[in-house]
């Protein structure tokens, strides 16, 4: 009896000791993500670094490149490699005849100036990009005035072409005059109302 008193008294401890997961309307869903916060950032293994500042860096050292103190420097200093590599004693030698170590040195700068040059050129695409969308906007805005001023300039034509002028009132002005003069044979100035009258009289 007591080896069974002893299991039964086991598989109550078990069953007391087990964690109970609710199940059903009480069970407890997993914890999702929050759609309106920002993901917490993950450590990164690679080094970080401002994208502006290594593009400036890159830009100030492709200038240097493309200046003429850069090759004078370069030439020295190849000249001055190869000469005392040449005519050095045997014991300050550094880098004998085939100048391998002269070769490598100028192919880890090739290859480091032609990824710098490549970035600068890229952020001077970048710019000149900007600045010909900048243009053209300012384009469209310019002939969109123009237009409007060649509209306003057309319709202050066709108005003016409806008021009376300094020169039209002056012509009116000088045919009423010379009609007036023709209608009296004296040479005396006839006005409406004794035109009136005269063409009265020669009615009668």
């Amino acid at each position: 009896m007591a080896p069974e008193r002893e299991v039964v008294r086991r598989e109550a401890w078990r069953e007391t000791g087990r964690e109970r997961v609710p199940a059903g309307a009480t069970a407890t869903t997993r914890p999702r993500a929050r759609l309106d916060q920002p993901r917490p950032r993950r450590p990164r293994m690679l080094p970080e670094w401002d994208p502006e500042a290594f593009g400036k860096l890159s830009e100030r050292v492709a200038r240097f490149i493309g200046t003429g103190r850069f090759l004078v420097w370069m030439t020295f200093v190849v000249v001055a490699w190869v000469l005392w590599n040449v005519s050095a004693p045997a014991g300050l030698r550094f880098d004998e005849f085939p100048f391998i170590f002269l070769t490598l040195m100028l192919s880890l700068q090739a290859s480091y100036a032609a990824p710098l040059i490549l970035l600068a050129q890229n952020r001077q695409d970048d710019r000149d990009r900007v600045n010909l969308e900048q243009d053209r906007k300012q384009n469209e805005r310019s002939i969109a005035d123009t237009e409007y001023l060649t509209r306003e300039i057309a319709a202050l034509r066709i108005g003016l072409g409806e008021v009376a002028t300094r020169d039209w009132i002056r012509s009116e002005l000088q045919d009423m005059v010379k009609e007036l003069q023709d209608g009296h044979p004296d040479g005396h100035q006839v006005f409406p109302a004794e035109r009136s009258g005269l063409r009265d009289a020669d009615d009668r």
